[in-house]
């Protein structure tokens, strides 16, 4: 199994958390890392500050294509986000424990 972060933003709790069951549901991830962060960024040709929650996605390289669609189709924000980030290595037991949660 190859395992994969997919890390994105969210403007709120409310729609993090709310995006992150689907995809627990639907399972295209195992798991979720989730904390709020202050973020700066241009945004319509200003600066903008705020809030945000950051999401670290916890899935297997076989459902990114997926996970990325559903992202697309679930999140809030216009211009989301949806950064894959690959693993070099990642130990053994939550390798298996991923596979089982996916794949059964």
């Amino acid at each position: 199994m190859e395992a994969i972060f997919v890390y994105t933003t969210f403007p709120d709790w409310e729609s993090a958390r709310k995006v992150v069951r689907e995809l627990l549901e639907r399972k295209l991830v195992v798991c979720a890392n989730m904390r709020e962060h202050e973020a700066m960024y241009w945004w319509e040709g200003k600066i903008e500050e705020g809030r945000e929650i950051g999401v670290i996605l916890k899935t297997e390289v076989s459902k990114w294509k997926d996970l990325r669609e559903a992202l697309k189709e679930l999140h809030p924000y216009t211009v989301p986000i949806i950064a894959r980030i690959d693993l070099d290595k990642l130990n053994r037991e939550y390798s298996e424990w991923m596979a089982k949660v996916l794949f059964g």
